[in-house]
């Protein structure tokens, strides 16, 4: 299953929100999800990039150490990481037999129950993961991303049975997830999970126009506005506050 090389799209040496401490960022080549806010389309095909191997990642790790110790790391994200299940797997392995901390930053949306022996080894050497919830409704993920919302969910399973932290997050968009609705379903759908590290909601940003049109690809967002952090904030409140009233449904129902 594993592999030593693989597509990077790009490498950010000094990360300081993709997991504890300050990180090193890979950004592998690929990503299944066609969202309709993403930020990053030059890595959605597999035709670009430059191959790397793991010892090649791991160098360039081992030149900025000073910077990761003690409570740094990588960080996988992408595009979308498994992609390349085998190079990730391969990557994570090693870097934990050199004392690396490993956190993932993914959809998920690729996981399969069929494929578990090989997910079971890449989570054997995976310390923490960031986790996109796009959409909480079924219907509403499909119309955001282009994907089911399915595989997302039993992959947030699977880290719960493994007992591996997850910092979940969800972009807020002005008419598509900041409803009350929707941002209560999501606080519903996390507080069934034993294992939720933290959450960030994060605002809708349209930082990533220019990219559509060096690219000569529509934007499909065009007529939306960013929104601002104090929005962002208070739709967070409201799936922390939807949270909590689960969690205490499910204490009631379990205690009787």
């Amino acid at each position: 299953m594993r592999c030593d090389k693989g597509l990077i799209h790009s490498i950010e040496s000094f990360g300081t929100v993709d997991g504890p401490g300050v990180r090193m960022v890979i950004f592998f080549q690929g990503c299944p999800m066609r969202c309709l806010y993403c930020h990053n389309p030059d890595t959605w095909k597999m035709d670009r990039g430059e191959e790397m191997s793991v010892g090649d990642i791991l160098s360039i790790y081992e030149r900025n150490k000073a910077f990761y110790e003690p409570h740094g790391g990588i960080t996988a994200t992408g595009g979308e990481p498994l992609m390349q299940l085998g190079f990730l797997t391969s990557l994570f392995y090693e870097a934990k037999e050199s004392g690396i901390h490993t956190a993932l930053d993914t959809s998920g949306w690729l996981y399969r129950k069929e494929m578990d022996a090989d997910y079971d080894e890449l989570l054997s050497c995976t310390d923490y993961v960031l986790l996109d919830i796009k959409h909480s409704d079924p219907q509403g993920h499909i119309d955001l991303t282009g994907r089911t919302q399915e595989p997302v969910l039993a992959f947030l399973s699977k880290l719960d049975e493994k007992r591996i932290p997850v910092l979940i997050r969800h972009v807020s968009v002005p008419g598509i997830t900041d409803s009350e609705k929707e941002l209560s379903e999501l606080g519903r759908i996390l507080a069934h999970h034993d294992n939720i590290a933290g959450l960030d909601v994060l605002p809708y940003h349209t930082m990533g126009t220019r990219k559509y049109r060096e690219l000569g690809i529509p934007y499909p967002l065009e007529d939306v506005s960013a929104m601002s952090k104090d929005e962002a904030r208070k739709n967070r409140d409201i799936v922390i506050e939807a949270y909590h009233r689960e969690r205490s449904r499910l204490n009631l129902k379990y205690g009787s």
